[in-house]
């Protein structure tokens, strides 16, 4: 990480999973459900928002790996870690 400390890092997802992001997108559980429905059709199979939750860690976890001084993917990965936990 450039410049933040694991505190800073995990309030700002929190912030943003209860707030920007919330607001943007509308209630995660939601939004979750409805990227589960179009990656179902895509994918020919149900899928579950845990599942969205991991798979977009994923996403994240690959550009660290490109990129592994981008501050926001670490918030990014927090925030989903959190939903699927809560999920």
């Amino acid at each position: 990480l450039l410049n933040m400390t694991r505190d800073e890092i995990l309030d700002l997802a929190k912030q943003l999973i209860n707030g920007d992001r919330n607001a943007d997108y509308g209630e995660a559980s939601k939004n979750f459900d409805d990227i589960a429905q179009i990656w179902g059709v895509v994918l020919n199979r149900p899928v579950t928002r845990k599942e969205v939750a991991l798979c977009m860690a994923g996403v994240k976890m690959a550009r660290l790996a490109k990129s592994p001084d981008h501050e926001d993917s670490w918030v990014d990965l927090c925030g989903y870690g959190a939903l699927g936990g809560e999920f």
